[in-house]
């Protein structure tokens, strides 16, 4: 089962650059990096809502009420990266751009490993996460560089 979540997560990975470009071209036929990343959600939920209602079936709970504020933000926080992408990869280049997005998740995903935040299971602060991580930034450094 590993080995499955593994190459889901490489997949996953590789798909970010792709979607990044696509997007981007997008933005050069819109000629708008919000517009671009409007088309871009609107598919995206287009599909979605067509799993969720073939798949198991959406039902609203009386729990999704209850649930506090900031579950909701995630579509604000993609809106957001999305937009960066698309703004970032005609300027930047695509390793870059995703180079310098990869050295801030793994800054953010550190912090909320370590701290426990929004609801993570605690993953202390130890030498090797943190020479892993100088060595992403470090290496988000050289491939600006060069």
């Amino acid at each position: 089962m590993i080995i499955f979540l593994i190459i889901f997560a490489i997949l996953a990975g590789m798909a970010l650059p792709t979607q990044f470009s696509v997007n981007a071209q997008l933005r050069s036929v819109v000629h708008s990096p919000i517009i671009a990343s409007t088309i871009s959600f609107i598919v995206g939920a287009i599909i979605l809502l067509i799993i969720s209602l073939f798949g198991k079936g959406m039902s609203v709970n009386k729990e999704w009420f209850a649930a506090p504020w900031w579950v909701w933000t995630g579509g604000l926080l993609g809106a957001f990266y999305v937009v960066a992408s698309i703004v970032l990869i005609p300027r930047l280049g695509a390793t870059a751009t995703v180079a310098y997005i990869l050295a801030g998740q793994m800054v953010a995903s550190t912090l909320i490993d370590h701290f426990g935040l929004i609801g993570v299971h605690v993953h202390s602060l130890s030498i090797p996460r943190v020479i892993g991580v100088v060595l992403i930034i470090v290496g988000v450094i050289i491939i600006q560089k060069f």
